[in-house]
């Protein structure tokens, strides 16, 4: 078996692995599928972008240049692969926003509704944040695996930790046309319904 065979299975493993509570990078769950790996050797950025195309991950977004009152916190952060820097207070929406990371077992937990909300309408764009993550390339392998076909940001220091809010992850928020956020979802998603209603509630507050 690959490498790359055996990581893919790995990550298929653990998805019968779910918690409840939310993971914090500070303080993971206990266990070898919970703890935050780093690598010897980071990843060349090329290499990355390579695979993040190849596992059929779009390009971020190109947002414009105006924050707004009530709107994402006014940080940069790298697309995965680092090839581009996305704006997050420049966003719009209807867009849903997931705090994820591959060493954070609700946030696998969730992945596929997550997926199959993206894949079945058109209507609210999904865009993920991997999260604290110093795997990028693990993301990706898991990000395949689970057909999450939508874009990925990169903030490996939690940058955004405070400026919006964030126990832990999954941590998902929902901004609507204007870039305001109208809802926050902290912790797991347990069904693609429940994903639906949250969003459809978010959206006509």
């Amino acid at each position: 078996m690959t490498r790359r065979g055996g990581r893919l299975w790995a990550l298929l493993g653990w998805l019968t692995v779910f918690v409840l509570a939310g993971c914090s990078p500070s303080a993971p769950s206990s266990g070898p599928s919970a703890a935050v790996p780093s690598y010897a050797t980071p990843t060349p950025s090329a290499d990355l972008v390579a695979a993040r195309r190849a596992a059929g991950i779009p390009d971020c977004p190109e947002p414009g240049d105006a924050s707004v009152p009530g709107g994402l916190p006014d940080l940069t952060l790298d697309c995965l692969g680092g090839d581009t820097k996305v704006r997050l207070a420049a966003l719009r929406g209807p867009m849903l926003i997931n705090l994820w990371a591959q060493w954070c077992e609700p946030c696998r937990a969730e992945a596929a509704d997550l997926s199959a909300f993206a894949s079945t309408q058109d209507e609210v764009a999904v865009l993920g944040i991997n999260y604290s993550d110093p795997q990028s390339e693990l993301a990706i392998e898991f990000a395949e695996l689970m057909s999450m076909k939508y874009p990925q940001l990169v903030d490996v220091e939690a940058t955004v930790r405070g400026p919006l809010g964030v126990a832990g992850i999954p941590h998902t928020v929902l901004i609507d046309a204007d870039g305001v956020i109208v809802a926050r979802h902290p912790g797991a998603f347990h069904s693609l319904d429940e994903i639906k209603s949250w969003v459809e509630q978010g959206l006509a507050a």
